[in-house]
């Protein structure tokens, strides 16, 4: 049986998703929960590996249960798989920082991970028009300028298609850089906050953040708009770029297909990433 979880979680105390020895991680922390409640092996597949200090408000996982583990959830007081949620939750106590919004059986075919078809993700910047929050320090990163919405956003739209974008990744040997990137836009809030929207089919690592630290350098006039594209099709990592604090990075939200076309899509990445490796 797998089991698909929807989740959020605050990123502050955490060395970002993946499980790690001695450390506390996001996958680390829920694998512990959810063995205490059905015992055995567990390990979570998830749709986006957040780096430490990332959140998420919209994560997507999944969970391949044993037979073993499916009795004993069967057998439990609550004996249902969308109940599995609230019993993570409770064992997870009053005020976590990760929660799980939902637990279902997952669909015939579907992998969190390589059956999305894309993945958003929400930037904020305080500046000195919104000004410094301490309540919003966790989520929010401040860029003591006077930043231009207007110029920042013509940058990051100009960056939106299919195109290698190397020179916004950290480098991985072996793996690929180009990507589709199929939004990217800047508004302020109510509150005057800074606000990225940003959707791709995947992000290579560090992208978001390196993407949003150009687009500051715009909005302070140290880069003009035409010079972000420019920096992406030279292909080479620049000092005039530089990669945003985690703090301000939210993961809000991970596209599927149909149900029926789960399968095929999850065979085509797993073809492409193969190449990549």
């Amino acid at each position: 049986m797998r089991l698909r979880l929807d989740l959020a979680y605050d990123g502050s105390g955490f060395r970002g998703w993946a499980r790690q020895p001695e450390l506390r991680t996001v996958q680390g922390t829920l694998e512990a929960a959810i063995v205490r409640i059905l015992g055995g092996d567990v390990q979570l597949v998830v749709a986006g590996r957040t780096d430490a200090g990332v959140h998420a408000s919209g994560q997507v996982a999944h969970l391949d249960l044993t037979e073993a583990q499916r009795q004993r959830l069967a057998k439990s007081r609550s004996g249902t798989p969308e109940a599995l949620a609230a019993r993570i939750n409770g064992v997870l106590g009053p005020y976590p920082d990760i929660t799980v919004h939902r637990s279902a059986v997952a669909p015939p075919g579907f992998d969190a991970r390589f059956s999305a078809v894309w993945r958003r993700y929400e930037y904020r910047i305080a500046d000195r028009v919104s000004g410094y929050d301490p309540l919003e320090r966790h989520r929010t990163t401040t860029v003591n300028a006077r930043l231009d919405e207007q110029a920042m956003d013509a940058a990051a739209r100009s960056l939106i298609g299919l195109h290698d974008f190397a020179a916004y990744c950290k480098w991985r040997d072996g793996a690929t850089t180009i990507r589709t990137l199929l939004e990217f836009d800047w508004r302020r809030d109510e509150r005057g906050i800074l606000t990225a929207s940003v959707r791709a089919d995947a992000f290579c690592h560090s992208m978001v953040r390196a993407l949003v630290g150009a687009c500051a350098a715009v909005g302070e006039g140290k880069l003009d708009v035409a010079d972000l594209a420019d920096i992406r099709d030279e292909g080479v990592r620049t000092p005039d770029v530089k990669v945003l604090a985690p703090r301000g990075l939210t993961l809000t939200e991970v596209g599927y297909p149909a149900d029926e076309l789960l399968a095929a899509r999850a065979d085509q990445t797993r073809a492409v990433r193969r190449l990549d490796d």
